[in-house]
């Protein structure tokens, strides 16, 4: 089915969080592929796979096993949670209010936004390292506080580009770029390959178990958990008859080979390089290891992945504002996003002393609350039939999804649980003596071997799935008995923009 006018390459895409009508759906699964594909091309892949070496003590062939398990294993779940968008045309936290409520859909929607806002002001402070590198390897241009702030708004100002423009042109770059910056990674990955110490990495000790199972929890953190809430926003304007189990394959292997690549090699430079997983400037780490000849093609690849992933973000960002309920439409929405990632990236660079501790802190905390909204969201798409399209933009009390009070609280109880619950097993700190948070739980088995995520989800799952049994609510919504109680009025612009 050809796409609407609304919906073309070079046009900005005027749809909001509205459902995308069956007319108008169009595309093919291999799209999940090459969004999923461009996000994980960039190098943060690199420490990722660093810090299981490091850190961990595992050698390269536990680390590639926890690679595939995390990876792929994180994005089949996004690639499931995307069937949502396929099946409802809205994006994933829009159609969440069928889950948690117009009301209670208030709490998961902010921690989305939140954790858009986080991978977005990590991607843009990354980037700007890479362009300040690239214009020193190229022209001998020293770095400064004024080129810093120009190089941030470099950055955010093709990301606001891309991201403005919308679903169509996003799309079209993900296939098209990464084309491009793949096989300018490949060239950089196959150099530093032949840098690899591997009498080394050969004579590594095994590492534990428990260590494989937490380096597992700790990759599927920072890849696929971070995405699971965003996946049915790339998915909604494909057609219904499109198979589940093809969205699934498709974001699986569109995330897992370009990861399982960057994630292994991280592991075997850190053979050589331990501190490359904890380094404050990843870019400029890995730099090191280049000549210069091979460090402009780098930091062109690292710049573009990472705008790559950036747009996305920002993109699925905007959308999450709006079903929020900030009344502005969905391109101003983009704008006032990236003013606060450009904040973001003043302060982790020239303020914060360190860059990946706080990463890897804000992921550990934030990915609690993200895997109990998983585990109640996935319980609900099994059991659902369809989404009710106007229900979804009636935030008022006839909407079908007002529920009691406008929560469904079955949804929103489990919700909470699942994240008390989640916290007692966590410890978030960027350093051994710089604990932020430190559950009562986190020494615990559970907590020592990163199992938390895993409670969080299946907690989440196994008490929502008891509680909407006696939940009336929800039951009547399910059933179909409970239906918009009146006419509905034409929703306000900004809702709907």
């Amino acid at each position: 089915m050809a796409a609407s006018e609304n919906d073309r390459v070079g046009s900005v895409e005027t749809r909001g969080i509205e459902p995308v009508p069956d007319a108008e759906r169009h595309g093919h699964a291999s799209q999940m592929f090459w969004t999923w594909f461009a996000a994980n091309i960039s190098i943060l892949g690199l420490p990722l796979g660093a810090a299981l070496v490091s850190f961990r003590g595992l050698n390269i062939w536990q680390a590639a096993v926890v690679a595939i398990l995390g990876s792929f294993g994180s994005f089949a779940l996004v690639g499931a949670l995307s069937i949502a968008g396929k099946r409802g045309g809205a994006p994933a936290l829009t159609l969440s209010r069928a889950v948690f409520g117009v009301r209670g859909n208030a709490g998961p929607t902010l921690v989305t936004w939140m954790s858009r806002l986080g991978w977005e002001t990590i991607n843009t402070t990354t980037a700007a390292f890479a362009l300040l590198a690239l214009l020193d390897a190229a022209f001998g241009i020293r770095r400064n506080t004024v080129l810093t702030v120009v190089c941030l708004l470099v950055f955010i100002g093709c990301t606001l580009l891309i991201s403005g423009l919308g679903h169509a042109t996003i799309m079209w770059i993900n296939r098209w770029a990464s084309y491009i910056f793949g096989l300018l990674n490949l060239v950089v990955i196959i150099f530093l390959a032949t840098t690899v110490d591997w009498d080394k990495v050969f004579h590594a000790p095994v590492g534990s178990v428990s260590s494989m199972v937490v380096g597992v929890g700790m990759i599927a953190a920072g890849t696929g958990i971070g995405w699971a809430n965003t996946g049915a926003d790339y998915a909604r304007y494909l057609p219904r008859r499109i198979p589940g189990g093809r969205l699934v394959a498709a974001s699986a292997f569109g995330a897992g080979i370009p990861l399982v690549v960057l994630i292994s090699l991280g592991s075997l430079l850190a053979a050589g390089e331990p501190n490359l997983a904890s380094a404050s400037d990843p870019v400029s780490a890995i730099n090191t290891m280049l000549p210069s000849w091979m460090s402009i093609p780098y930091l062109i690849a690292a710049f573009g992945g990472l705008l790559l992933s950036n747009h996305l973000s920002v993109y699925s960002a905007g959308l999450t504002m709006i079903t929020l309920g900030i009344r502005v439409r969905r391109t101003l929405a983009v704008g006032l996003d990236v003013v606060v990632t450009f904040a973001g990236g003043i302060y982790f660079i020239l303020i914060a002393k360190d860059f990946y501790g706080p990463f890897i802190t804000f992921l550990t905390l934030l990915a609690v609350p993200i895997n109990a909204w998983v585990g109640v969201f996935a319980v609900d798409l099994i059991l659902r039939r369809s989404y009710d399209g106007a229900a979804l933009m009636n935030v008022g009390r006839s909407s079908r999804y007002w529920f009691r009070g406008g929560i469904a609280w079955a949804a929103v109880i489990a919700w909470a649980a699942a994240i008390v619950v989640g916290l007692l097993f966590t410890e978030a700190g960027t350093s051994a003596t710089d604990v932020w948070f430190s559950g009562p739980l986190s020494h615990s088995w559970i907590g020592s071997n990163g199992l938390g995520w895993v409670v969080t989800l299946l907690l989440a799952a196994a008490v929502y799935a008891v509680l909407r049994r006696f939940d009336g609510t929800v039951r009547e919504e399910a059933s179909g008995q409970r239906t918009q109680q009146q006419v509905l009025p034409a929703p306000a612009a900004g809702e709907l923009s």
